[in-house]
């Protein structure tokens, strides 16, 4: 079992006058979405019960995650890990200027357990390099050490701040250092698609300074 990942040259542009040049951008192919009725019966076959029961469970289930992340719990998901809401802001200076408009955006923040972890860090990951002319010229399976980033991590992070843990997120150094290796707006966006999930404090579309999640 591996993750497929396309390495495609594309024309990346710095500023509007400027005329290019041409870098391998990595992205996850994604797979087809599996529809929710063949996760529960797939659920349903693995657990030994029926499908309407299993249903009934999966619903349920749904409806209490929601209810109690809602209301500003971290909520276990069995056998992954754990979800909690959380928001992207303004840092200011004075409490005056504190209002609701310096929230630019809400989030789900999903962290894994760790044999999530363990389990993605082992997985191959299968690069297909594609060239200008939409021709396959390498294929490469990783040796690389299958570092998962953490949300929860506050250390060697950059730029943003959680507005939960007080700690820092990968928003600013990894779609830095990633969308910043491919340059200008596109290079912020392939951050973000290579796995970041960050937008970069120098790639060009990236994050404010003083932002805070």
């Amino acid at each position: 079992m591996a993750l497929k990942v396309k390495a495609v040259e594309r024309l990346l542009k710095f500023d509007k006058n400027d005329a290019g040049e041409y870098r391998y951008v990595m992205k996850p192919e994604l797979y087809i979405p599996l529809k929710e009725e063949k996760v529960i019966r797939e659920a349903a076959l693995r657990s030994g019960v029926s499908q309407g029961v299993m249903k009934a469970c999966w619903d349920a289930a749904g409806e209490v995650i929601k209810a109690w992340a809602t209301e500003g719990h971290s909520v276990a998901l069995p056998g992954l890990g754990n979800m909690r809401f959380g928001l992207r802001s303004k840092a200011v200076e004075k409490v005056e200027d504190v209002k609701t408009s310096l929230i630019k955006s809400r989030r789900i923040i999903f962290t894994p357990n760790v044999e999530l972890k363990d389990e993605l860090a082992n997985t191959a990951i299968q690069i297909t390099c594609i060239d200008r002319n939409g021709e396959v010229v390498k294929r490469v399976t990783s040796t690389d050490a299958g570092v998962v980033e953490d949300p929860e991590d506050t250390e060697n992070t950059g730029e943003e701040t959680d507005e939960n843990t007080g700690g820092t997120q990968n928003g600013g150094s990894t779609g830095g250092t990633t969308g910043g290796s491919t340059g200008g707006d596109n290079g912020g966006n392939s951050g973000g698609n290579s796995g970041s999930g960050g937008s970069g404090g120098n790639d060009g579309g990236g994050g404010e300074d003083g932002d805070a999640e």
